[in-house]
């Protein structure tokens, strides 16, 4: 079990850290060209080992449903901007996360509709391996420096099943990202691990607000995933 970076890692994940950080102060003056939006989501979903066929399936398939749930539109549109980005991570070991879904931004039904479409399509890409959730971490805020305008908050939304048992120590990395201004919250899915959602609490999570959602199983994945996206888009930080 390796809980330290290679130090040329260690330096590029600094260098993203302040590259995060540069990004937030200029973003709400940027004239990208496109129109701000009031929340940049990385969804993060667990495709190490201890994730079969079925279970990548459940939530692929459940997160697609969840951004057609009328009550997740209309929390969009409630927002001062009433757009949000949303960008998909599939990640497993260190070496192995992918940018899955590249942004796309949502407004609207015809938006969320055509996002949906591009999570349920995707296959998985992830090399089999272990669970590096501090490897998720870093590829969610990479994912975050390409952002295509500014947002008022920054999300990265990890789900899984297991502890990190590869790469840097998840808190590290955590912390890396809080004092970068993004908040990590969790998906804890207890089918393997039942005390799973006190380690997201206390390794885990970070930033404002910051909350960890629970699935007893695979099968509650559906409907966790559309409660913990509500309350990202919403910003009722309640824990």
């Amino acid at each position: 079990m390796n809980h330290s970076l290679h130090p040329a890692r260690a330096a590029a994940a600094a260098l993203l850290v302040m590259w995060f950080a540069a990004l937030t102060l200029v973003a709400p003056r940027t004239a990208s060209g496109q129109p701000a939006a009031d929340l940049a989501l990385v969804l993060a979903i667990d495709c190490s080992w201890s994730v079969d066929a079925r279970e990548f399936e459940l939530q692929v398939s459940g997160t697609a449903r969840a951004f057609l749930d009328p009550e997740i539109l209309k929390a969009i549109a409630n927002g001062p901007n009433g757009r949000i980005l949303v960008a998909v991570v599939q990640w497993s070991s260190d070496e192995s996360q992918v940018l899955s879904v590249p942004w796309t931004p949502v407004s609207n039904a015809a938006d969320a509709l055509a996002l949906a479409a591009r999570i349920k399509a995707q296959v998985r890409q992830t090399a089999e391996g272990a669970t590096s959730i501090s490897g998720a971490i870093l590829a969610s805020m990479q994912a975050l420096t390409r952002l295509p305008a500014p947002a008022a908050r920054y999300v990265i939304d990890v789900s899984g099943d297991g502890t990190n048992n590869r790469g840097a120590r998840v808190d590290d990395v955590r912390d890396e990202a809080a004092a970068a201004g993004i908040t990590i919250n969790g998906l804890a899915i207890l089918n393997e691990v039942h005390w799973l959602h006190h380690y997201y609490r206390n390794h885990v999570i970070a930033g404002p607000g910051a909350f960890v959602e629970i699935a007893g199983d695979y099968g509650a994945y559906r409907e966790a995933i559309r409660r913990k996206i509500l309350r990202e888009i919403r910003g009722n930080w309640v824990s």
